[in-house]
């Protein structure tokens, strides 16, 4: 059976194992799934710079996987290269932060985000913009943590429960997004924290890309109607 391929543009096996572990749930759907780093890529992805180089490896790998592909998932938030793979491909492409926002506006009225670094925030909103929905946006705020700092389980969890909260009780944010796969293991524990549901993106963009393939929907057609 073809596989769902999760592409985190990284080169860090910690961030893709807590991928796939997030990601476990939706096995369920009987699609297998499949998660790969990018050996090419830098260990975190943090700022455009980052995210620009990693686009033509990126492509590169998904026309490798392509044969034995049902779709993709551009697991990095920002989702670097999305257009050009969908341009690529007729299969069912997603990105985390599209698909994350998608699902947060179903759950929420104002979603405010967890970036991992204040250059991140303009990139985000740039694609809030474009995605238009800055008038749901509460507010994307840093944690102040690189991707390599994230593995401290700890101290990411207390810093993230202290810009939850800034979100919820100061900028009226009632449903929270995960801005950076590398957070995928701490889903559960914020929502306990901050009694707020809280998106994360690999699996917002896995759960919409499995539903695009279930229904044998993509941005290109890809049957007879």
């Amino acid at each position: 059976m073809k596989a769902l391929h999760i592409l985190n543009p990284n080169s860090s096996a910690t961030v893709t194992d807590g991928i796939a572990e997030a990601v476990r749930p939706l096995d369920a759907a009987g699609i297998p799934i499949r998660c790969h780093s990018l050996p090419e890529g830098p260990p975190g992805i943090e700022s455009q710079a980052d995210a620009d180089r990693v686009v033509a490896p990126l492509l590169a790998l998904a026309r490798r996987l392509e044969p034995e592909a049902a779709g993709f998932v551009v697991a990095c938030f920002g989702d670097p290269g999305l257009h050009a793979l969908r341009h690529e491909t007729a299969l069912p492409v997603t990105g985390i932060q599209e698909a994350a926002v998608l699902h947060a506006l179903s759950l929420g009225q104002r979603f405010g985000v967890l970036s991992i670094l204040a250059a991140s925030v303009p990139r985000h909103l740039r694609s809030f913009g474009a995605m238009g929905v800055l008038d749901r946006l509460a507010a994307d705020l840093p944690l102040n943590l690189g991707v390599a700092e994230l593995a401290d389980a700890g101290r990411t969890l207390a810093r993230m429960e202290e810009v939850g909260a800034a979100l919820r009780d100061t900028h009226g944010a009632d449903v929270l997004i995960l801005g950076c796969a590398g957070m995928a293991r701490l889903r559960r524990p914020l929502e306990d924290r901050l009694g707020l549901p809280v998106v994360e993106p690999c699996q917002a963009g896995a759960a919409l890309a499995l539903s695009h393939i279930l229904l044998t929907q993509s941005h290109k057609v890809l049957h007879a109607r």
